[in-house]
């Protein structure tokens, strides 16, 4: 089992802060991804449609090519910029 987090603009657009997900047929963070837009609505409106979605494993950037194990946390956020 992993932990997902998510954070700022898809925190308030999903209506939810963390969540759990089983492992079964996941392997990387793109198949985190994919079964969350699988979600459609509001889910495939956040993670699809060319949206840029940053991403963090065990509190460290990575990307979705990026291997998740059980006990991991993944965590989403939008892109940040500064001023």
């Amino acid at each position: 089992m992993i932990q997902i987090r998510f954070f700022a603009r898809l925190r308030e657009m999903l209506e939810v802060e963390s969540e759990q997900m089983e492992l079964a047929g996941v392997a990387t963070i793109a198949d985190v991804v994919e079964q969350l837009q699988q979600r459609g609505g509001v889910w495939q409106q956040a993670f699809g449609g060319g949206n840029t979605v940053m991403m963090a494993l065990n509190q460290e950037m990575a990307s979705a090519e990026s291997a998740v194990a059980d006990g991991d946390e993944v965590a989403f956020f939008p892109p940040v910029t500064g001023g």
